[in-house]
């Protein structure tokens, strides 16, 4: 079995939901979760902060934020086992990330 990680990616990081919408966003995604989990699917996950970050290029210039010129974020990932490629694309294909318009999930596999 292989592993993958799904990364939540947001179309505006700038947008700012409500504590309200905030909350109900992260209700989901934990029963989500909880459902992947309860397969014996679920790996490990992370949400990351956007309070602190700094992009590095190539001429080892640095600047602040982790979004470089670009609106979207990656607001977290999960990392869950599965038996192909499309096995792990039908647990993101339910992630409540993509009620965000414009929002997406991306799969990988990694890397052993």
């Amino acid at each position: 079995m292989n592993e993958y990680i799904i990364i939540f990616r947001h179309e505006d990081g700038a947008k700012v939901a409500s504590p309200e919408q905030m909350q109900q966003w992260m209700q989901q995604t934990m029963q989500w979760i909880n459902g992947i989990a309860a397969q014996n699917k679920f790996a490990d996950g992370k949400g990351l902060l956007f309070d602190e970050a700094r992009v590095v290029r190539s001429d080892r210039s640095v600047s602040e934020g982790a979004f470089g010129n670009t609106n979207e974020t990656i607001g977290g990932f999960i990392v869950v086992r599965a038996e192909s490629i499309e096995e792990a694309t039908g647990f993101a294909k339910e992630c409540p990330v993509l009620q965000g318009e414009g929002n997406s999930v991306e799969v990988r596999r990694i890397a052993r």
